[in-house]
């Protein structure tokens, strides 16, 4: 199930808040927290080299690179939007709210053949913080790199040395640009973008639905968990196993 090019190559995550305001940037930061469970109990490692805080809670962008056999072709499955149902805990009505986020995953691998010129990049520093407001720099240590001809836009800011940050951000753009290439090449590029911006109904994943009852929902294979926390906690090789068994033509159920 996992021979795909690029399966056992590094994974580079990215998830983004949808439709639904402060809950969906609140709802985004749980999908991380969920990430990064999940990368524990598989004994990866992982780096969040981008964070841009909500303005009242949670995420509005947050980047991963997370390193071990396999990561792309377990994490490629949870690409798309991810749908909670909840009491919203940011209404004063207590009304049940309903929040998106879409979760993006490239591979990262050593051996891509990309060319980056110098002249098309515009690089920036800046000064960040990173989760919570831990590890707030005193320089301008954080990078910000743009592509001119393709406009893709990549931050890192999880090191307080600006050549180290300026490094894995060259690393990471690197990747987005081979990904960004193969889609071209596959004539995908169009429905792709059209897939990452619709942050809403459309396109969805998986659900997971905390009020009136709680269910998670695959929506791929058909698959149902109801210890939603345990999910909500990194427990979603399930999941993934039964996507792929999807992916690769089989019921996709659960043994």
């Amino acid at each position: 199930m996992l021979k795909g090019k690029y399966d056992s190559s590094n994974a580079i995550l990215s998830v983004h808040p949808g439709a639904g305001g402060t809950d969906s940037c609140d709802w985004a930061e749980r999908l991380v927290l969920m990430y990064l469970g999940w990368i524990n109990k598989k004994g990866y490692s992982s780096r969040i080299v981008e964070w841009m805080a909500g303005e009242e809670a949670g995420i509005k962008t947050a980047t991963l690179v997370v390193e071990g056999k396999f990561a792309y072709g377990y994490l490629k499955q949870e690409i798309g939007i991810h749908r909670l149902v909840r009491i919203s805990p940011f209404d004063a009505a207590s009304r049940r709210h309903t929040s998106f986020a879409a979760v993006d995953v490239i591979p990262e691998t050593q051996d891509l053949q990309v060319e980056i010129k110098e002249s098309d990049l515009k690089i920036d520093t800046f000064r960040a913080s990173g989760p919570g407001g831990q590890h707030v720099n005193v320089t301008d240590s954080a990078v910000r790199i743009t592509h001119l001809p393709t406009g893709v836009i990549v931050q890192c800011q999880d090191q307080r040395s600006q050549y180290k940050n300026k490094a894995m951000a060259l690393r990471i753009l690197k990747a987005r640009l081979h990904d960004l290439y193969e889609l071209e090449k596959e004539k995908e590029l169009k429905k792709r973008h059209q897939d990452k911006a619709r942050i809403e109904w459309g396109s969805q994943v998986r659900s997971y639905i905390l009020h009136p009852y709680t269910l998670v929902k695959d929506h791929r294979s058909a698959l149902e968990r109801t210890d939603v926390e345990k999910v909500l906690k990194g427990e979603i090789d399930d999941f993934i196993i039964a996507s792929l068994k999807k992916s690769a033509g089989s019921s996709g159920k659960n043994e």
